[in-house]
Parts: C-alpha cells; structure tokens; sequence
C-alpha cells in the first residue's frame, strides 16, 4: 500500500457526518483493495507512482474568487476551489423545479435519498472512487422534478491550487419526463490532487446534456469520473475535453436499468510534452431495446501518453440492441504513445454492434499543400488537427459552450509538437 493512501485511510477514519454509514462501508471495501501497479490491467498504462508519497494539504480554507462566465451562456454556476464549495447555495435564483443542496444543507429527505445511491450509480471497482466515497465531505445535490425542462445549464467549476488536495461529490437526479443540462469543468496546472466524481440518475423518459471538461495541466494530478444510470425512455447526450497532466484519469460509466434508452458518448484529449490523460468507459446493456453510440478521437504529441479503453458489455438479456464504438487517434511525432483497447463482450444474439480503432500519423501532403499555398506551419497544423475532432465540436448541442472550446482548443493545439 503507499504511504498517500495509507493517510488517507487513516483520515477516513475521523469523518463524521450524516453519510458516515455509507462511507464505512466503502471503507471496508477499499482497505480490501490493492495499490495498482504496472501488472494492475486497469493501469498498466497509466503508472500512479506521482502520488505514491506524495503530500498534500486536505484541510484548505478557500476563498471566494471571480470565475469567467461562458459567453452566450445563461448558466447557474456553483464554484468549488481546492474541494471547497465557496458559492453560497441560498442566494441562487433557481427555476421552478430545480433544488440545489450542498451536503450540509440537506434536508432529512434528500439524506435519506443520497444515503441509498451514494456509490451505488458508480461500480466499487473503481480504487479512487472509493476513496472519494469516503473522503468526499464537500459535494452537491442537484434534483430536478418529474416533467420539468430547466432551460440553464447548471455549470460546476473546479479550481485546483498548489499543494492541495481535493475530493468532491456530486449527485444529480432527474425525475421522470425531465431535462437538464449540466457542465463539469475542471482547471489547475499546479501540484495538487483531486478526485471528483459524479453520480446521475436519469428517470423515465428523461434527458441530460452533459459536459465534463478536464482541463487540468502540467503538474497536476486527478482521478474521477462521470457514471450514469439510465431509466426506460431515456436520453444521455454526454461530451468530454480532457488535456493530459503529471496524472490523468477519467472513468466513464454507463448502466441501462431501463429498455429503449438512448446514449451518445463524444470524447476529445488533446496531449503534449510529457503528459499522461487514460479514459476508461464501460457501458453495461443490461436490458433490450437500448443504444449506445460512442466516438473518441485523441491527438497525441511530444513525448505524451494516452491510453483509451472502451469496454461495451451486452448482457444474455439484452437482446436488440444497437452499440457502435470508434476511437481514433493522430499522433504529431513518432515519440508520443497511444494504447487503445475497444472491446465488445457480448452475450445476447440479436444484437448489432461495431468497434473500431485507429492510430495515424499527420498527413505530410496535405501539410506541405497549405504552405505551399502561404499558410504558415504553425496556422496548417492547427487546421489539421481541428479538423481531426472538429466533427465532434460540432456536435455539441450548445452552440455557446461549442464556440467558447474553439479557440481554448486552437491555443491548445499551437502549443502542441509535431515533427
């Protein structure tokens, strides 16, 4: 076991608050886990060494600071900095419908509700997730009634500073015939860790819009995840950015309760120098009729490395089913690494699936073609690699978050190596 989580163990042990029987359980569970190493197949790519001895401050005092607002977007925006919610939830206007709850504003009901989901959307597999379940005392409750449409994003800002540590929970719940729309965003190029995950339940014939943007870089290190459970007749239209970092990882979890459900899953990461980003999702159709449709495309540079492993589990009941996975890859310089692994497990046999994978290099004549029409490198390799994902961009179902990306990734992508 390494020293960190030896710590975090031991702090696990002074939480005390309303979700302390939960997380004991957890606890139980993880003591039982193993430190993962390169023989781990979960991480056999992505080393955790980086956090083996590390230290960090977990008891920071955060201030409330000012947060860019997204042009054209009327969000209700909740900040968190170094795991610490700074924005105060009772002076939010919200809609009709709409209840936000922080974990210690809960009322006796919302306790009861979270105590029976909490890590129960999210499998125990996951080693990091278990240590948020019993670390994350800082979160939010988001509800939203049966038959209502939120029109406002609900938009979740993560900063991480130096030296700190951060664990923060989140739990969203959309009634039956409900729509909403919620943003995880995530910055700090500082060393620090933080594990953030987020749990959604989708009722019946229900819709989400989900974006979770990992833009943390350079030093820093993060573990989390976005799981979602989804009820019969329901939609989840998820997009993911990550950037690569010292350590980065990011679980993806998709489980079908209901027939007829529907989920379309865009991821994007974009590397350079020697960053380390590894996407895992797993989409377990447990029930038929349902659909899953997931696109990831990675451009890798430098000395960087990126490992996607995209695993679609078709249960012995889940006949009718409908599930393609492609993921592509570009890499800028033969130096840059990228381990993809899609994989199909299926055991229904009235199902039509499809995965795919690619790894490519730039093309050097469509490169040599825009310069010799006057167009500088520098502006041919970022039209060539927007292009690469600009399909996925596109398909952002909000225009205002969509034109807010273009140029955060244009400058991205002029910081990236190619040669």
């Amino acid at each position: 076991m390494s020293m960190w989580l030896e710590k975090a163990l031991n702090r696990a042990n002074q939480v005390q608050d309303w979700l302390s029987p939960v997380r004991m359980q957890a606890l139980e569970t993880l003591k039982q886990e193993k430190w993962p190493t390169r023989k781990t197949e979960a991480w056999k790519y992505t080393p955790v060494k980086p956090l083996e001895r590390a230290e960090f401050n977990h008891t920071a005092q955060a201030n409330v600071v000012d947060v860019e607002s997204i042009q054209g977007l009327d969000s209700i925006d909740l900040v968190f900095v170094d795991g610490c919610l700074t924005t105060p939830i009772h002076s939010l206007a919200l809609p009709e419908g709409l209840t936000i709850d922080s974990f210690e504003s809960a009322s006796t009901d919302v306790q009861t509700w979270v105590s029976e989901v909490f890590g129960q959307i999210k499998p125990k597999r996951h080693l990091f997730g278990l240590v948020n379940d019993v670390l994350a005392t800082q979160g939010v409750i988001i509800d939203v009634n049966a038959g209502q449409k939120i029109d406002k994003p609900i938009r979740l800002i993560h900063l991480q500073n130096e030296g700190n540590e951060a664990h923060t929970r989140v739990l969203v719940r959309l009634g039956s015939e409900a729509q909403a729309s919620v943003i995880e965003q995530f910055t700090g190029d500082q060393n620090s860790f933080s594990t953030n995950v987020a749990e959604f339940s989708i009722g019946e014939s229900a819709s989400l819009e989900h974006y979770r943007f990992c833009l943390q870089t350079n030093e820093a290190m993060s573990v989390g995840g976005s799981h979602f459970k989804l009820h019969e007749k329901s939609q989840l239209n998820s997009q993911l950015v990550g950037y690569g970092s010292k350590l980065a990882r990011v679980d993806v979890d998709v489980e079908y309760a209901g027939e007829n459900a529907f989920s379309k899953l865009n991821a994007i990461y974009l590397l350079k120098d020697k960053e380390i980003f590894d996407l895992h999702s797993t989409i377990e159709h447990a029930v038929p009729h349902c659909v899953t449709d997931e696109t990831v495309r990675g451009i890798v540079g430098d000395h960087a490395k990126a490992t996607f492993n995209g695993r679609i589990h078709i249960h012995r009941d889940a006949q009718k089913t409908l599930a393609e996975l492609s993921n592509k890859n570009l890499l800028l310089a033969r130096t840059a690494q990228i381990n993809t692994k899609p994989e199909l497990e299926i055991y229904a046999d009235d199902v039509r699936c499809a995965h795919g994978a690619t790894v490519a290099e730039l093309d050097k004549s469509a490169l040599y073609y825009m310069m010799s029409r006057g167009i500088s490198k520098a502006d041919a390799l970022i039209m060539l690699n927007f292009g690469f994902i600009n399909a996925l961009v596109d398909e952002m179902p909000n225009e205002a978050v969509a034109e807010w990306l273009r140029p955060i990734l244009r400058q991205r992508f002029k910081a990236m190596g190619s040669e």
